[in-house]
């Protein structure tokens, strides 16, 4: 990705796109030319607000969309690291992207490997799916200056310390993520359902003597207060984020504790940015009953909202949103048609397989209902409510739906995948790691498919057509400017 985003940046021209772009100020050594020359594709569209947010702080009212552990992070590291003193700072800050997303995206990867293995109870679908989770078409969001990865990594792990019943810890990520992204505070739904399925399962146990059972409104108000606790810590960093903006944009002269450069005084003008602490005049959403910076930028400078984006001028826009959203989609269906009681009952009715102690496993076992559920939600509030444009980083870095479908598939469907192994036994399917012309295959699963890209079937086609095309395409798009948030 990195190689490929500094080709296509030197070759192809950038497109003028309207969007947020500060001026550089201060001079521009040779080391900041290269840095550019090497790097500069991973510093557009949203880039650019993290970047500015690192290196200047909460300026502008519309940089505060961004949450602030990711830009944070970016400053941190540019401060600590032996980076060459004359270095520009956005160049630091750029190089700290670089190699701090390249980190946290071989971490989200390792994550959410242990969270296939916890919830899929197939180590080799579990690797396959984090195999397409590096080649997926979030790939170059994973790598830009973007808090994709961060997010990534906190919200695979939270779910997989979950899984191992570390509610502590899993509640620690989580409220770290929502620190990172916006839609972390989903997650605490996670949290919530797996108290919820835990009390529901205690009370179907028929064979516990009834007077070793504490008595149910005991067990309702812990559940309730332990959830109340959770969900409040995993809100508390949006919540102080909020007050933050507040305190910045509502009160009078909070934000003149620093001097504004003339050129980026001139840009809040001509782009009519609101400057923290400049206007007298206080925000409109300052004086709301629950004053949300957040939903008043989505609102008022991106037009977010719902059915808004629905114009024939986005058709563009919806096609590059349909893969992801027939994925999604055939994925939630292809769950609910094959455990159609399972999901009546939400998963809180126990299972034959669960009673006889062997639980279901792969995509389609019970253990996958929540995260079903997560990912359909997540992709009818995009789909609906935001840029549709977003929906592939979105869900490429929010849900595990998006890697565990596409391997079910391709293990099931796929030959050359087929094993007599300790996954899923089955006679008469060749050994894995040979093909089934009785040549050596790689280990690895995803190259194995490409080397036989003649042998395998049309639907593995597509899928890998689909991660490495998009991942091409949005390579592409996002390092030269072009329409592709």
């Amino acid at each position: 990705s990195l190689v490929l985003q500094a080709v296509f940046n030197l070759l192809i021209p950038d497109h003028s796109a309207d969007a947020f772009s500060p001026p550089r100020l201060g001079q521009q050594g040779p080391w900041d030319v290269l840095v550019d020359r090497l790097l500069g594709g991973l510093g557009r569209w949203d880039a650019e607000h993290f970047l500015f947010i690192a290196e200047r702080g909460y300026l502008l009212e519309h940089n505060c969309a961004f949450l602030p552990l990711f830009p944070l992070s970016l400053r941190a590291l540019a401060g600590l690291a032996p980076w060459p003193l004359q270095l520009h700072p956005r160049s630091r800050l750029l190089l700290s992207a670089a190699l701090l997303n390249s980190l946290l995206s071989v971490l989200a990867a390792a994550a959410l490997y242990k969270l296939g293995c916890a919830v899929l109870q197939r180590r080799s679908q579990a690797f396959l799916a984090a195999l397409l989770f590096s080649l997926s078409p979030a790939n170059v969001f994973m790598a830009a200056a973007y808090s994709e990865s961060m997010f990534a990594f906190l919200a695979f792990s939270a779910m997989w310390q979950l899984e191992k019943g570390q509610s502590w810890l899993s509640g620690l990520l989580f409220s770290l993520a929502s620190g990172a992204r916006a839609n972390g505070l989903i997650n605490a739904g996670f949290f919530v359902y797996s108290r919820v399925k835990r009390f529901a399962l205690q009370l179907q146990v028929g064979s516990a003597p009834v007077r070793k059972l504490p008595p149910v409104w005991q067990q309702v108000l812990s559940l309730a207060s332990s959830a109340a606790l959770m969900c409040a810590g995993i809100f508390l960093p949006f919540a102080l984020f909020q007050y933050y903006a507040y305190v910045r944009f509502c009160s009078p002269g909070m934000g003149m504790d620093q001097t504004i450069p003339e050129p980026l005084w001139q840009l809040a003008q001509d782009k009519g940015y609101r400057v923290a602490g400049m206007d007298r005049i206080k925000p409109p959403w300052c004086s709301q009953r629950i004053p949300l910076v957040y939903s008043y930028i989505q609102d008022t400078y991106w037009n977010v909202g719902f059915l808004r984006y629905f114009e024939l001028r986005q058709i563009p826009n919806f096609l590059l949103a349909l893969p992801v959203t027939l994925l999604g989609s055939w994925a939630a269906w292809t769950y609910v048609s094959t455990n159609p009681r399972h999901c009546l009952t939400l998963g809180l009715e126990r299972s034959k397989s669960e009673e006889k102690g062997k639980p279901g496993d792969g995509f389609c076992g019970p253990a996958a209902f929540v995260y079903v559920v997560h990912a359909t939600a997540l992709l009818v509030f995009g789909f609906s409510c935001m840029h549709v444009q977003v929906l592939t980083r979105f869900l490429g870095s929010s849900s595990p739906i998006l890697y565990w479908f596409p391997a079910h598939l391709l293990q099931e469907h796929e030959p050359l995948l087929w094993n007599a192994g300790t996954d899923n036994p089955t006679s008469g399917k060749p050994p894995l790691g040979k093909s089934p012309c009785g040549r050596r295959t790689p280990d690895n699963l995803v190259v194995r498919l490409l080397l036989n890209w003649r042998l395998i079937t049309p639907l593995s086609k597509s899928i890998l057509g689909f991660f490495l095309g998009y991942w091409l395409l949005g390579l592409i798009l996002h390092c030269n400017f072009f329409p592709w948030t």
